[in-house]
């Protein structure tokens, strides 16, 4: 059987049934993604985390231990807990899902020899694809036929200009599909746009089969890292529970032997153990991880992943993606050249000078009455600006011919009929050299067109050149060389900075993030987008896609502490890149929102993807997406993680300060002889005040000041470093040592056992509201951080006194809690102890300040 010629299938294209049967052979046109979640998935992922799991284990041996107060608070902090995460991870796929649903296209494909608009999913291999300016093309395939045909192709190679495209010389051939980039290639890809002319195409692959599926299936290969910071707290939970284990079992064989009270023996261990299990760790990071992520999103900043929050505040280098991220990924007039005379374009609404309307009113003519592509759109946006009440807009002239682009001449004309003039009208724009050679210049011309031509290159300009003529014959000259053109001067293009970059990158310096620009693009065109943003690059430190070829990972791994810059990067050499960034030590962050970032997006520490001109592959790498594509907002996401961590860090102290002391009264009256002073239910009245303390007052407090002025985090740090530790262990004691002497003044002074109880746990509840206060802030007294607002703080603190008092005064509860009667004199003595046991910290702040 014949071959059909593409005339045939021109005006067939596959049959319905061929479609069917080849999509349900080789599967939808769709990209490879990670599992969508529904509710159930999400709550089961929660629930099957260690650290819960812990948790509800712990309430689960309360509640068979017969604790039922104190089994339901545990169990019930932990649902809540796990509404929150659930309920923000459920936000985040709903919000994605839109996103995709967003950005999937949908095609137009000849069947049975009728157009159908089917969507992108159902496109098959062997289709018939029509394509205008503005479609997304749905698959990789090769052009039967094309007229002035251009795609942007920025989001697989980076570079914003778009490319020539031509019809294929054997359509029907099935020829491997080629790299995308470069002109002049018959050959279309997945997910990229046509911003000029219109075509046809037949489908050559589809879905993970395309160029842009092949780099989804890379990213199935890279596993999601845990970040430090759970890895630590993990760590310490196990090991704070086997030590809690141990000295509980100590505890009570000790009572036991000595005593000959096992039962007795057996419900101390219990109050040991329940005083050092470690549920608030857990606890505490996965509140600040789930705030902050609803905190982040407050400023459009969407977490995909929870637990990146903590990593970035403690982000040491930044990799931006140029296009898109760094600029706006659209084309704007920068710089106009006619003979000697130059005018730089600006935002400003300067009047353009007489000299340059005619070079301006020429390069609408050449360009599209409703022009798609970027740069005929800018051209047009500054004719309207400028010239809107000239003579120089011919709005009611009429398009009588035109020619076409071509691989050999590189320049496109228009032939308008002209009212009120007995001539033709000809414009034309071009590659410089093209237009020149129109014009017929000579050497000296060429020579000075040259030097202005690489002034603007320079710049990182794209150039265009721009002639005209005018003509009065009756037949159209076969080629434009037949017209007499005469050159009217050059016109510069630029996918602008956008304008928050800068200020954005000041932050960033300022904080000790370094910032590193990656990008597809030419390295002239990247150095002079650097120097506009501020980005410092040493001299001849920019590094090439080939240069980085050559280089093994050991030499890369030491040039990239020099470099920031780094022009013509593949998808592959931008993982790379990212690769040799973690292995010296750094905590990555990753901004980009093309297919070609989504690699390194996620084997990155932090992945952040743009929400609005993202790809469905760079989201569903991602940790983060910026919902509003501005660069300053991811400034503002690490601010904002940095505060997280500095409350993380308190609360975490906190916790450990606080369980010095209670596991001290809970251990140290029974080793001397003394009555205990803990039952299960003071171990309860305390852990409601820690827990709202640590997971709510202090995820709310503000952020110190000067929290952008201090260079990140070791990533090498653990949490609780060596100063943190002993200024929390030193807390904790002072605020034991408080309590013992509360508690052996009481009983050497004739108290009984009731009031020394009520005594000695005031003073430890005083201590406790103590070190919340103090430990607010590590570098302002408490008097400084009464200005900062956190209603939580007051609330918690508060409502604790208050309990307190109802505790010592109520006969109901005082029989609950073991309480003598005490006078005021001896609670105002319990209150000095308490807070004269944190007091010292503040003449810390002063001494160290």
């Amino acid at each position: 059987m014949s071959q059909p010629t593409p005339d045939q299938l021109e005006l067939r294209g596959l049959s319905q049934a061929e479609a069917r049967a080849r999509l349900q052979a080789e599967g939808a046109n769709e990209l490879p993604a990670s599992r969508r979640r529904n509710l159930f998935g999400i709550a089961l992922g929660v629930v099957r985390e260690p650290m819960f799991l812990l948790l509800l284990a712990a309430g689960s041996i309360y509640l068979l231990l017969g604790d039922v107060g104190d089994a339901l608070m545990l169990l019930g902090f932990v649902c809540a807990v796990m509404a929150i995460t659930i309920y923000q991870e459920y936000k985040t796929e709903r919000v994605l899902e839109a996103l995709r649903d967003l950005t999937s296209p949908r095609a137009l494909v000849v069947r049975d020899g009728i157009e159908r608009r089917i969507a992108g999913r159902e496109v098959a291999r062997g289709d018939l694809l029509v394509l205008a300016e503005g479609d997304r093309v749905p698959a990789d395939a090769v052009l039967v036929s094309c007229n002035d045909f251009a795609a942007d192709e920025s989001l697989l190679t980076g570079e914003s200009v778009a490319v020539r495209k031509v019809a294929a010389t054997d359509p029907m051939a099935d020829a491997a599909v080629a790299a995308p980039g470069g002109d002049d290639l018959p050959f279309i890809y997945s997910g990229t746009l046509v911003v000029q002319g219109r075509g046809m195409a037949r489908v050559l692959a589809t879905g993970p089969r395309s160029k842009i599926g092949n780099i989804g299936k890379s990213l199935q290969g890279l596993a999601v890292e845990a970040t430090p910071l759970q890895n630590e707290i993990g760590g310490l939970v196990r090991k704070l529970a086997i030590i809690g284990v141990l000295l509980s079992l100590l505890l009570m064989v000790v009572y036991s032997v000595a005593r000959g009270d096992w039962l007795h023996g057996l419900l101390s261990g219990i109050t040991l153990a329940m005083s050092i299990l470690p549920e608030e760790y857990p606890v505490v990071l996965a509140v600040f991880m789930a705030m902050g992520a609803w905190r982040i999103s407050r400023h459009q900043v969407l977490t995909r992943r929870v637990p990146t929050v903590e990593a970035l505040g403690s982000a040491t280098v930044l990799c931006v993606d140029k296009t898109g991220t760094l600029t706006q990924n659209r084309m704007e007039v920068q710089q106009l050249v006619a003979g000697n005379a130059a005018f730089a374009v600006s935002a400003a609404l300067a009047p353009l000078p007489e000299a340059f309307h005619e070079l301006v009113e020429f390069a609408i003519l050449a360009s599209e009455t409703a022009p798609f592509d970027p740069m005929e759109k800018a051209i047009l946006a500054l004719g309207t600006r400028h010239l809107a009440d000239t003579e120089h807009l011919h709005l009611d002239w009429m398009l009588a011919h035109e020619y076409s682009l071509s691989p050999y001449l590189l320049a496109h004309s228009h032939v308008w009929r002209a009212r009120g003039r007995d001539e033709h009208v000809v414009a034309t724009k071009g590659a410089p050299e093209a237009v020149a050679d129109l014009c017929h210049f000579d050497a000296a011309q060429l020579a000075s067109l040259d030097e202005q031509v690489n002034a603007l290159a320079a710049q990182g300009m794209r150039v265009l050149g721009v002639a005209k003529a005018g003509y009065r014959g009756k037949e159209w000259p076969g080629i434009q060389h037949d017209f007499e053109f005469e050159f009217l001067g050059l016109i510069g293009l630029a996918d602008p900075v956008r304008p928050t970059v800068a200020a954005a990158l000041d932050e960033c310096h300022a904080a000790g993030i370094r910032v590193v620009m990656i990008t597809g693009d030419y390295p002239a065109t990247a150095s002079a987008v650097a120097g506009q943003i501020g980005l410092e690059a040493d001299s001849g430190s920019i590094i090439s896609g080939a240069e980085l070829n050559r280089m093994d990972d050991a030499e890369l791994r030491e040039r990239i502490r020099h470099s920031n810059i780094f022009a013509r990067m593949a998808p592959e050499q931008k993982l790379r890149l990212v690769s040799a960034l973690k292995a010296n030590g750094e905590v990555v962050a990753m901004t980009g929102d093309g297919v070609n970032d989504a690699p390194a997006l996620k084997a990155a520490h932090i992945g952040i993807a743009m929400g609005a001109r993202g790809t469905d592959v760079a989201r569903e790498a991602s940790a983060l997406v910026l919902l509003d594509d501005d660069f300053a907002s991811i400034v503002r996401a690490v601010r904002l993680g940095r505060g997280i961590f500095d409350n993380l860090r308190k609360a975490m102290a906190y916790i450990f300060a606080v369980h010095i002391p209670i596991v001290g009264l809970s251990l140290m009256p029974l080793l001397v002889g003394w009555p205990p002073v803990f039952a299960p239910v003071h171990i309860v009245f305390l852990e409601m005040i820690i827990n709202p303390a640590c997971s709510i007052a202090f995820e709310a407090e503000p952020a110190e000041s000067g929290v952008m002025r201090r260079p990140p985090r070791n990533p090498q740090e653990p949490l609780f470093g060596q100063r943190t530790l002993l200024l929390s262990m030193l807390q904790g004691v002072l605020v034991l040592l408080a309590a013992l002497a509360v508690l052996g003044y009481a009983l050497q002074h004739d108290a009984s056992e009731t009031q020394a109880r009520a005594l000695a746990f005031s003073a430890l509840v005083i201590g406790n509201l103590g070190l919340i206060l103090v430990n607010r802030s590590w570098q302002h007294t408490i008097l400084g951080t009464l200005g900062s607002r956190n209603p939580a703080l007051w609330w918690v603190a508060g409502g604790a006194f208050a309990f307190l008092l109802l505790a010592l005064t109520v006969p109901f509860l005082r029989a609950v809690f073991h309480f003598g009667v005490i006078t005021p004199q001896q609670f105002a003595l319990s209150v000095a102890a308490g807070l004269g046991s944190v007091l010292w910290f503040e003449l810390y702040k002063l001494v160290r300040r």
